[in-house]
């Protein structure tokens, strides 16, 4: 769900205040500091005995799972798996020894393989999305730091970026069918997209659907992957191009595995994609956005879960990408929940109750994803502004008047 004294941003020649003009001026609340009360006697205690439903709540709340955390997740990555996983300057996780290159010539391929790099030659250009793509392999185990000086030394016109790991945004104690979707809508059947982990084609919320997997040799199940995948079908029979991005490994959502299934995506010409994960800036996976959006699809993107002070997420954060942050039962923006100019829309985030529940951005994004399809059955130019705002009309506003930076427009509902 970054380089000391160097960011992947000015690795591209592009500064934050840059990054920031392009994703608008800040629309968020400002904060509001509620002073403490003093010198108040202290008031005698009043048993109150509250009703049943109420009493029922609050004990649904005790035992509530709360939502993964990226960094929870990163921990575990790190304990786990630290012969492959790191981390940049930054916290962010990378795959260890790995960076992805935009336009490398011949020649500059070359330059790079005398400083120690290999290329994956599985990985090279992909016409489809106009990005000239290889992932990149450091053979003389340097530092992160070292290995891309290395390459910048050896290449300098050529654009170089870490291999970031994108997190899901969502998770809790999951049993198979406890995210099954309410029952078929009767809505005309669309083609849906999502880049998650892999789906469980006998789900029973997922019956009804055409499910066309991509990315691995053999499915794998996913459940966090099979839980969005069930409310972003809910229970109609769509068709669901799902891309796996881990193929049952505890190490996935690396950046070129998501512009790869983004360029799939592209290729079956699928509308609206639903990306449930969260990371860092990376200027690979932001021209895959761009070149996306500019070919007409609608991307839905999940906040994330860092709570409302943390820095945005992306892609949910990248221009013309429709972020969605969680609400509870209650229409209550999830307190974990991303807050800032990236939100458009909340939704739904938690999907069942007490102990077994799952809640989380990552279960809101696809119920927006859902009906930005059923206004959308193909790609066309201008599609991301047009179905933003054709949603805006739909939402019921929450929250602050308008657009504000915890529910943005407003609630949508399946």
């Amino acid at each position: 769900m970054l380089i000391p004294l160097l960011s992947v941003a000015l690795v591209m020649g592009v500064t934050a205040p840059a990054r920031a003009q392009l994703r608008g001026p800040p629309r968020g609340l400002p904060d509001v500091h509620v002073p403490r009360g003093g010198g108040m006697p202290a008031m005698p205690r009043v048993p109150v005995t509250l009703p049943a439903a109420a009493t029922q709540h609050v004990d649904d709340l005790r035992h509530e799972t709360p939502a993964v955390t990226r960094q929870s997740q990163i921990d575990i990555l790190l304990r786990e798996e630290p012969g492959r996983v790191t981390v940049d300057a930054q916290g962010e996780p990378v795959l260890r020894g790995e960076f992805l290159a935009l336009g490398l010539s011949g020649e500059q391929l070359h330059a790079v393989q005398a400083q120690g790099f290999t290329a994956d030659s599985q990985a090279s250009a992909d016409a489809t999305l106009g990005l000239d793509m290889v992932v990149l392999h450091d053979t003389r185990g340097r530092s992160e730091i070292e290995a891309l000086q290395a390459l910048q030394q050896a290449a300098p016109k050529v654009a170089f970026a870490y291999q970031h790991l994108y997190l899901s945004a969502g998770g809790g104690n999951l049993r198979q069918g406890d995210a099954s979707a309410t029952g078929p809508s009767g809505a005309t059947p669309r083609r849906v997209g999502l880049i998650d982990g892999g789906v469980n084609p006998a789900d029973p919320a997922l019956a009804r659907a055409r499910i066309k997997q991509h990315g691995c040799m053999t499915a794998t199940v996913s459940r966090h992957g099979t839980a969005v995948a069930a409310r972003l079908v809910d229970g109609d029979p769509d068709t669901l191009y799902a891309a796996d991005l881990w193929c049952a490994d505890k190490v996935g959502g690396a950046t070129s595995s998501l512009v790869e299934a983004l360029a799939w995506m592209a290729r079956e010409r699928v509308a609206v994609i639903n990306i449930s994960l969260v990371g860092p800036d990376n200027p690979v996976l932001a021209r895959a956005v761009q070149a996306m959006i500019a070919r007409g699809h609608v991307l839905v993107s999940a906040v994330g879960n860092d709570g409302p002070a943390a820095p945005p997420l992306f892609p949910a954060a990248y221009p013309g990408v429709i972020g969605v942050s969680g609400v509870d039962e209650h229409d209550r923006v999830l307190p974990e929940s991303g807050s800032g100019d990236q939100v458009a829309f909340c939704a739904s985030g938690v999907v069942g109750r007490g102990r077994d529940a799952l809640r989380g951005t990552s279960f809101a994004a696809p119920i927006v994803a859902r009906r930005a399809a059923q206004l959308l059955d193909a790609p066309r130019r201008g599609a991301a502004a047009q179905i933003l705002q054709r949603l805006a009309t739909m939402a019921r506003d929450l929250g602050p008047p308008g657009r504000d930076a915890r529910y943005g427009y407003g609630l949508l509902s399946p």
